[in-house]
This record gives structure tokens, sequence and C-alpha cells, in this order.
């Protein structure tokens, strides 16, 4: 921490209760009151430093008969401040440091303590003590604290936005290119460390190589300040998600909602052992709106997992509309980095319908598909070569969420009070060709139809339209064959793909065979031709192989004569099903018409 000496003379200030009085042996001839307290001071030490004083005294003694007192209730610093005011008018042993050289400064403005009264005056002292302050990146942050207590005045003489870009700067810098003492108050100070310069003391510190080394320096910074050291970092260059993890830190710290579990049985308390006092929930609220808007607008700096637990926070607190909007549009642009177990938002409107808040889901997908169809739009089919990587990327980062979403539908799908509109809408926001693999929905959607019995032939008809059948996977296509849930038609429609499967794989195997045959007498009669026998190991591999991939066949073949055969069953009896309701209607109507008749 740097210091500066000023002063040569003892101590001659006591104070007596809320008085302080001059031990010099003169009596007090001008009494200075500043707020409760008394200075009782000598005029000329006053009036030869400060042209204020100067003015307020010459004043004091034109009106003949009234007393020697002067009111300061104005004084930046107030009567902490004048005390050191006082003592630098006496040449007292004083020190200036960062913790009061702002008030100084502002005091010593206040008062027009110029060069005009007495070279090395405390206006040119304080700030050339300043430039050393902002010099040392602890200094200045305890500098830019103190701004607080003279804010208008600090303003008006540029202290606090010298102090926001000195931080700025050191921040930005590589900081093992520079000497910058920072992190001070983690690291003991010893005596070997300090170097002294034309009076001045500062003790320089360990610097350390991390990216984020200044993170927590910059929290204990208050919100408005710590919003104009954000954009003056973006202005000297920081990297957005530098930027990025500084607000998230800032936003853990202050908002104690973020750090409770994402479920349910959320914790109300704080973290144990912290030290930090826990703000209202107008705080957090205003805290929260601030900090998304300071949020660096690219795409994946801040990450997902982040942005979402803002989100639920800012339903907690009730932010507005926009506040929300806004975040769930970033979501939204980056949903391809997000996992279910996150996007599971807990429902927390008035009327609550669902476990989940399936509406925001559904706005964060919207948000999602609508900038994929804006750059597909604009893409058009045969681009160079970045442009290729960039279209495979979008179609990966597509697949990716046809995956989430399929994922998130099968958690709520267990909802009962989920309506088959909205499963339906998110379901069918996911084009065909996102999804290479079926089953993913169609596990969703068997999950759905367990949990909703009641579903209509028409509305389990639209829902299976979803499913391309001709994209499940062995194992899905097996659980859906003899899966009683889906309709009729969907059954015999994954059977038909499923057999077609088999017909080609047989073929495939069926050639395979016969280029493997062909390829052994080749070998065959080249090993002749060069003087070889035909009972070596090659012959006898190559044997083998054939006879497995004939039982391989023969397999298959059965396999498939299996499907055909339980297709057939299913078949009549779905015949013999119509046909029992066909006679039974028919003979229901005989029955009538002969009542009729008899009557």
């Amino acid at each position: 921490m740097a210091f500066m000496k000023l002063g040569s003379k003892s101590e001659a200030f006591h104070r007596d209760g809320l008085s302080w009085h001059c031990s010099s042996g003169l009596p007090s001839d001008i009494t200075i009151q500043i707020g409760e307290m008394a200075f009782h001071l000598h005029k000329f030490p006053l009036l030869s430093r400060s042209g204020l004083l100067e003015k307020l005294i010459g004043d004091s003694n034109q009106n003949i008969g009234s007393a020697s007192l002067l009111q300061l209730g104005d004084l930046p610093g107030g009567a902490k401040a004048f005390e050191l005011v006082a003592k630098f008018c006496y040449g007292i042993k004083l020190e200036l440091t960062s913790s009061n050289v702002v008030s100084l400064r502002c005091a010593a403005e206040y008062l027009q303590m110029t060069e005009e009264y007495g070279e090395g005056n405390l206006i040119s002292q304080t700030e050339v003590f300043l430039n050393v302050v902002f010099g040392n990146w602890t200094d200045t942050i305890k500098a830019l604290e103190t701004c607080e207590e003279v804010l208008p005045n600090a303003e008006e003489l540029h202290i606090v936005s010298r102090c926001i870009n000195s931080l700025a700067m050191k921040a930005c810098a590589d900081p093992k290119l520079f000497n910058w003492p920072v992190s001070e108050c983690n690291v003991p100070e010893t005596t070997e460390a300090n170097e002294m310069w034309n009076g001045i003391c500062t003790a320089t510190k360990p610097q350390p190589t991390a990216s984020n080394w200044w993170y927590e320096d910059v929290s204990f910074i208050s919100l408005p300040f710590y919003k104009r050291l954000i954009l003056a970092l973006e202005a000297g260059g920081m990297q957005p998600d530098k930027v990025a993890g500084s607000l998230v830190f800032y936003a853990k710290k202050y908002i104690p909602l973020m750090n409770r579990q994402s479920s349910f049985n959320d914790a109300t308390h704080s973290k144990p052992g912290s030290n930090v006092s826990t703000p209202s929930e107008a705080d957090q609220r205003a805290l929260l709106e601030e900090i998304v808007e300071l949020l660096p607008s690219q795409r994946g700096v801040t990450q997902t997992k982040f942005l979402i637990r803002l989100l639920r926070t800012a339903m907690i607190l009730q932010t507005s509309p926009a506040c929300r909007e806004n975040l769930e549009r970033r979501v939204g642009i980056q949903l391809d980095q997000a996992v279910v177990d996150d996007l599971l938002i807990p429902n927390m409107g008035y009327s609550v319908e669902t476990l989940y808040d399936v509406d925001c889901f559904q706005r964060i997908l919207e948000h999602f598909m609508s900038v994929d169809q804006t750059s597909v739009a604009t893409s058009p089919c045969i681009v160079e070569e970045n442009q290729l990587i960039e279209g495979a990327h979008s179609l990966t980062s597509v697949t990716m969420v046809a995956n989430l979403v399929d994922a998130y539908l099968a958690e709520v799908g267990t909802d009962v009070n989920l309506k088959f509109p909205k499963f339906h809408t998110l379901a069918a926001s996911i084009p065909d060709y996102a999804r290479p693999l079926a089953d993913g929905i169609y596990r969703a959607i068997d999950i759905y139809l367990k949990a909703h019995p009641w579903l209509t032939d028409t509305e389990r008809e639209q829902m299976c339209r979803l499913m391309n059948c001709q994209k499940l996977s062995l194992e899905a296509s097996t659980h859906a064959a003899q899966n009683e849930r889906l309709p009729l038609r969907v059954i015999v429609q994954v059977l038909f793909f499923e057999q077609l499967r088999l017909r080609t794989s047989i073929s495939g195997w069926f050639f395979v065979s016969d280029s493997l045959e062909n390829s052994q007498n080749h070998n065959g009669v080249l090993s002749l031709s060069k003087g070889e026998g035909l009972d070596g190991g090659g012959q006898v591999r190559a044997g083998s192989c054939i006879e497995d991939m004939k039982q391989r066949v023969t397999d298959l073949e059965k396999e498939c004569d299996s499907m055909k055969q339980e297709f057939h069953k299913m078949v009549k009896t779905k015949r013999s099903w119509n046909i029992n309701i066909f006679c039974r209607r028919k003979s229901n109507i005989g029955q009538s018409k002969s009542s009729k008749r008899s009557s």
C-alpha cells in the first residue's frame, strides 16, 4: 500500500470531546465548526494556505463585535478531512494514503489551496500522490471506493473516471508484462517489498498470472462504478469471455438466489460462511436486470448454464418482461450448448397447469429455430469452402437441439396436465432432416401415450406422424412392432420398413459372399502360378468366412419369415375383428326388421 509523508512538526492537536485544540501555547482566535465538531485554531496558518479561509476570515474581521466562528458544513470529507487539512496548514506530520487522498484532494479544491497560497500546497501534493495511487491496482480500488463519500466533488475533479480508466488499463494488460501489485489483500506485507521514492512508499506484491485475477477485486466495487468499469473494459479491448466471466462472478456474489439448487426444494439461505449481507429482493432484481444488459451479446461467450440460471432467478424475482425476453433470446441463440436438466424450469405462474414451464422452453426453441432458418435462407446450397464449414456446423447444431427437444419431451411427457397441442407443437418444431435417428422422438411419444391413455385415435395418429419409421433402429423397431399403444397403421408401417431393411441386408450379404468366392478363386490361381499349395491357411480362413456368412444369411431369412408370420397373424386378427363387428351389426339389423314385421 502506497503512502506519502507530509510535514515535519510533532503532533500538536488533541481532542476533548467534540472539540479539537492546538497546544501551541497561543490562545485560539478562530473556531471552525463542521457538523458537531469544533476546531479551535489560529487564523494565520489557515489563511496563508487557503483562499477560501482567507476570504471568510477577512469578512469576519470586518464585522465588528462578531465572534470569529466559521461554518464549513459543506466541506467534502467533513471533520475527518479537515483535521488533516489543519495539520497540513500547521506543518504537522501526516500521511497521505489511498484511503484519505480523495477526500483531501476534494477538500483542498473546496478550500482553494492552490500554489498561489504557498508552494507545494495541498492540491499539488494530493495530485502527485494520486498519480502514484493510479499506478497501483489495489490502491486505485481503495481510492475508487472512497469516491462515494465525496461523489459530486470526485466526479467534478474526474477522479472517478481516472480510477476506472486506470483499473481498465491494468485489467486489459498482460499482468506478466507489467509489475501490477494486485490482490494485495491475500498477500502478507513484508518490509523487503517496500520501496521509497521521493518520500513516497510503494509496496510491490507478487502478481498473479491467471486471466481472471481481477474478478474478485472488482467485485467489491459498487454497482454504478462497476458498470462504468465494464464499459471501460470493453472500450479497452477486453475479450468478451473475460468480461462475461467478471459479470458471472459479480452476479453470483450479490444475487443469493443464483446459488439456489435447481429443484423445487430450493434452499432459502445463503451459503454458510459467507460474509456478504443478503440484499433485498428489490436490490437483487435491479442488479440482475443490470447484469443482463451488460452481458456481451456474442454467441457462446456466456455459458448457457449460467444464462438459464439467470432466467430462473429472473422468474423468481419477477423482473421486467424485457429482461426475461432478453434472457430467453440469449439462451435460444445457443440452445445447442444446453442440457436437459437445466431446461426443466419449474412453472412459477399463477395458474400452474404443468409441472415445468413448457411455454418458456417453446419460446426459447422458437428463437433458436428462427436464427437457424435465417442462416439457412441466406446461405445458398453451393457455397465456398469456409461457408460449407459453417453450414455443417449449423446442421450439427440443429441435430443437437433435436436430440435435446426429444429428451425434454420424454421428461415432461409424464405430466398428465401437459396438453396434446403443446406436446405436438414442440415435437413438430424440429424438421425431419434434423433427426438422423428417430429413436428419441419415438421414446418421447411412447412415454406421452402411456401417461395419456385417453387420447383419441386421431390424436394418436397425429402424434405418430411426427416419427419417421424408416429412421428407427432395429431395437426401436422391435419395440414398436410389439407396442399396443401405437395405432395399427403405424405398427404395420414399422413391420414393412423392417422387412425392407432385412431384404436389403440379405441382398448385401449375398453380394459380399459372391465377391469373396470370386476373390478366393482368383487368389488360388495366383498361388498356383507361384508354386504354392492350395492347402494353406489362407484357403481355410476364406472357407470359414464364407460358411459364417451363409449361416448369417440363413438366420436373417428365418428372422424375416418369422416377422412375416407375425404380420399375417396381425392382419388376420384385424380382419376377423372387423368381420365380427360387421356380423354383429348385420344380425342386429335383421332382428330389428323381424321385430317390426311381427308388430
